[in-house]
């Protein structure tokens, strides 16, 4: 009888074990990295190569220009700040003083970008009523 215990908790440690492995690299699998404007600044030298990288912050109030292939802005946090050309079309929820996750790589003093990961929140806001919603008595 003591060898089939022996045989169960055995098992179901390693069950436990491999179970833990899934999930802490599933968890990893999902979190995105990125450096800040000031990390991304000090630690360029590593970047010279075109070695890609991701680099998130706020869109400066202001910057934001239209370019015939994309977005040219800049990306602030503190007092650090890094200008993005960015390639393709914005998400539709980019704007200035939004969070965004750019990946890309260093081109100068500019990096250049064809990834863009927007940040917001969960909290949905209905439209306003004077808009005309369904029983509201508007047409």
């Amino acid at each position: 009888m003591k060898r089939y215990r022996l045989l169960a908790v055995s098992v179901l440690g390693v069950a436990g074990i491999l179970l833990g492995v899934l999930f802490v690299g599933n968890i990893n699998g999902n979190l995105v990295y990125f450096l800040t404007p000031h990390e991304a600044l000090a630690q360029k030298a590593d970047f010279e190569d075109g070695r890609r990288f991701q680099i998130g912050g706020l869109v400066q109030d202001g910057s934001v220009e239209t370019t015939d292939d994309g977005l040219r802005f800049v990306v602030v946090s503190g007092p650090a700040e890094v200008p993005v050309a960015y390639r393709g079309s914005p998400a539709q929820l980019f704007r200035p003083g939004i969070g965004v996750v750019m990946e890309g790589a260093w081109d100068g003093d500019t990096f250049r970008s064809d990834t863009m990961i927007i940040k917001h929140d969960e909290n949905y806001q209905a439209p306003d009523s004077a808009e005309g919603e369904p029983g509201d008595g508007a047409p």
